[in-house]
């Protein structure tokens, strides 16, 4: 009779959402994963061994083996990643900024380890998604995330006009991001847009000292000056009854 090895399990590791010391924002849980894992499926390798070696200094980065997961990456390379949890070895999937999974490219990695029957862990850590929510005073038992709208203007504001109508019909707060470059005019087209009591939500540099979480109507963002060129932000709006 062949013994097979137990497999290995797929840890996903949450990262920091910016600069800042990750033992702020991080439980002691991911060090000591960290601690244990020479495995790693990351997008950006060097930020990544930046990453691991700001919460482990002493873990030696020459035993680490990297597989790139990124918009480059071969498909048909992908399932190969998982052969060493096949083979009873952890592996740990670190995101850019955030948690693996959630509009990150860790989530095929997670589906097809589903699909191999390979045990996945979630860990605790920051989410940018969530943080925004909470800190915006918008229905929290109804949201969507829509990522990123059309670049073309009036597809744009054409869409806009779409999810307002939804947030409205449905009582559901609508969420987005946008390129970091784009995040003014991005506010513009929403200020130009909605309907001025529509509640709007800017949350920027979340965790970071530089954290700045605002909720106005329409009509007082046009008032207001703020500077988002190039700073990771969350735009959340809602129209209410």
């Amino acid at each position: 009779m062949t013994n097979f090895p137990e497999k290995g399990k797929i840890y996903l590791i949450p990262t920091t959402l910016g600069e800042t010391n990750p033992l702020e924002v991080l439980p002691l849980s991911v060090k000591k994963i960290i601690e244990q894992i020479d495995y790693y499926i990351v997008e950006n390798e060097k930020s990544a061994r930046g990453f691991i070696k700001s919460i482990c200094p002493g873990k030696s980065q020459s035993k680490l083996i990297i597989s790139l997961l990124n918009k480059f990456t071969d498909p048909i390379e992908i399932p190969d990643f998982l052969d060493p949890c096949l083979d009873g070895i952890d592996v740990g999937i670190i995101s850019e900024a955030g948690c693996p999974g959630i509009a990150d490219p860790g989530a095929e990695i997670v589906k097809l380890a589903h699909q191999k029957k390979i045990s996945v862990v979630p860990m605790v850590g920051p989410s940018s998604i969530l943080l925004a929510m909470m800190a915006s005073g918008m229905n929290g038992q109804s949201f969507a995330f829509n990522g990123y709208l059309p670049i073309d203007k009036q597809q744009r504001k054409k869409e806009i006009r779409r999810l307002e109508k939804r947030s409205f019909e449905e009582n559901q707060s609508q969420l987005f991001i946008e390129t970091p470059y784009r995040n003014d005019a991005f506010l513009g087209d929403l200020i130009a847009t909605l309907h001025p009591n529509t509640k709007v939500c800017v949350a920027c540099d979340i965790t970071l000292a530089t954290e700045l979480i605002q909720t106005k109507t329409t009509e007082e963002w046009k008032k207001t000056k703020v500077d988002l060129h190039k700073r990771p932000t969350l735009f959340i709006f809602h129209k209410e009854f």
